[in-house]
């Protein structure tokens, strides 16, 4: 038999919920598919110097996010049809897996807490050994390697050097750097992962908002259909 009163009311509530939530894995799995291939992340995490490839853990949350969003979107489904039904086994099926779901993104936010350094700290260590290849004065074989690293970073970034360059570096400055008067790769390359895990960390705020309310009204609803008249 159908839940009336306010158990009726939870129960669309949790619909919309439900389509927000499943809206929102979309745009999830939009963002981080943006963030992928993203001119400038792609362009320097594709390099590579001295058979070392440019160092990609970055890479690491987008993927987690590609499969979140993915997730999201099959869940939302199997709520917004679980709620109309008033099924308890999909609503405690859905239940099951938004804890795992929360449980996964509690761990990818500490994960991220702890690493949200370390990924423009690789890039910049990365930088760095190209940049005291390039300006080598003995004729390194790598040098010109080196060269072409440095060039993808100045023209992707629109930067030149590290802030603190040496004499060495600033005697092939015009060869090396775009015109005009730029900032340092190593702010801008700072600059640039903080501004995108700044955006990833507001898209998992109000994920995990909408799965605290999801996971409320799913019990509630639960209690409602089983204390329902008819229902035993």
């Amino acid at each position: 038999m159908a839940v009336a009163g306010c158990t009726k009311c939870i129960k669309y509530m949790l619909f919309f919920f439900n389509f927000i939530f499943w809206l929102a894995g979309g745009v999830i799995l939009g963002v981080a598919l943006w963030l992928r291939h993203d001119s400038k992340t792609s362009n320097l995490l594709i390099l590579q110097f001295e058979g070392q490839q440019a160092p990609s853990t970055f890479y690491i949350s987008v993927y987690i996010l590609i499969a979140v969003g993915a997730v999201m979107m099959l869940v939302g489904f199997l709520g917004c049809y679980g709620a109309i039904q008033e099924s308890q086994c999909l609503l405690g099926t859905f239940f099951f897996f938004l804890v795992i779901l929360f449980a996964c993104e509690v761990a990818a936010a500490i994960w991220g807490f702890m690493n949200r350094d370390t990924m423009s700290k690789e890039l910049i260590n990365f930088y760095d050994a190209a940049y005291i290849k390039a300006v080598d004065v003995t004729g390194s074989p790598s040098k010109d390697a080196a060269i072409g690293v440095l060039g993808a970073f100045h023209t992707t970034l629109n930067c030149c050097g590290k802030g603190d360059d040496t004499p060495l570096f600033m005697q092939v400055r015009s060869t090396l750097c775009p015109s005009g008067i730029l900032s340092s790769c190593h702010s801008e390359l700072v600059a640039l992962f903080s501004e995108k895990l700044h955006l990833i960390g507001l898209a998992a705020l109000v994920v995990a908002v909408i799965m605290i309310f999801e996971m409320i009204f799913t019990m509630v609803l639960c209690c409602g259909i089983r204390n329902s008249p008819g229902v035993y």
